[in-house]
């Protein structure tokens, strides 16, 4: 079972005064690459894995799907998104995405932001989407990029050489496993592949890539929040559009 910090309630508290708990989708700075991957969403039964607050549940409702369901290990999660606009027409559940069972040929979206690298069974839960799309159906994700999540260090930070120049430690990239990492005040259990290993697994279980972006931010957004410059010099976030 994956580790459940977010009902930590220290962890809970520090998370929640993040820009991204505090402004939703709007405080994503990769949402815009994200949602240029989607499909129209009128009408589409959607399920979001590691559905959080629900942002992204409440989004696909604007924009007229027929059903969505967020999923999420955090009960504390689920009872804030229960909080929010929309809780009536969104289903939301509490359930391990590792012993997840989806519904078969069921979901023409599967959506999941930020949570696959906590998921051990990879494979199995790939299997599982795979299985609860329907034919064409789309699945749309974000995750931390091999690069980053590479690191072995507990704090994992810039190699800052004696003229200044910066860069990012990728020893034990081809090192797959469990990385802990320091976030929040907390100890928090990652998973870590490389780029390869995602994609072949992809391809392995029947999916059809459509994009792959190892995301970095534009000009636009680095005029409008500077501190977004470390994301220029290594990607962190590795974004994946795959459709059945």
């Amino acid at each position: 079972m994956p580790q459940n910090i977010y009902d930590n309630p220290d962890f809970f508290g520090e998370y929640s005064q993040l820009n991204r708990s505090k402004r939703g989708l709007e405080g994503a700075p990769e949402w815009p690459a994200l949602c240029a991957q989607l499909p129209l969403l009128k009408n589409l039964n959607i399920v979001d894995l590691g559905c959080g607050y629900g942002w992204f549940c409440r989004y696909a409702k604007e924009q007229g799907a027929a059903q969505v369901l967020g999923i999420d290990i955090s009960e504390k999660m689920i009872e804030k998104a229960k909080t929010m606009p929309y809780a009536d027409s969104i289903n939301y559940r509490i359930s391990d995405m590792e012993q997840l069972a989806l519904p078969q040929s069921t979901f023409n979206l599967v959506y999941s932001s930020l949570t696959l690298h906590y998921i051990e069974n990879i494979s199995e839960l790939l299997k599982n989407i795979y299985d609860a799309l329907v034919p064409d159906g789309h699945f749309v994700f974000s995750l931390e990029h091999p690069i980053y999540t590479a690191p072995i260090q507990k704090n994992p930070d810039w190699i800052i050489s004696t003229d200044g120049k910066k860069s990012w430690p990728v020893n034990h990239y081809q090192q797959e496993g469990e990385r802990i990492k320091n976030w929040l005040g907390k100890a928090v259990k990652k998973q870590h592949r490389t780029l390869g290993t995602y994609l072949n697994l992809l391809i392995q279980q029947g999916f059809t890539l459509s994009h792959v972006e190892e995301w970095g931010p534009s000009k636009e957004q680095l005029a409008a929040i500077p501190e977004l410059m470390d994301e220029r010099e290594r990607p962190m976030l590795l974004l994946i559009a795959a459709h059945r």
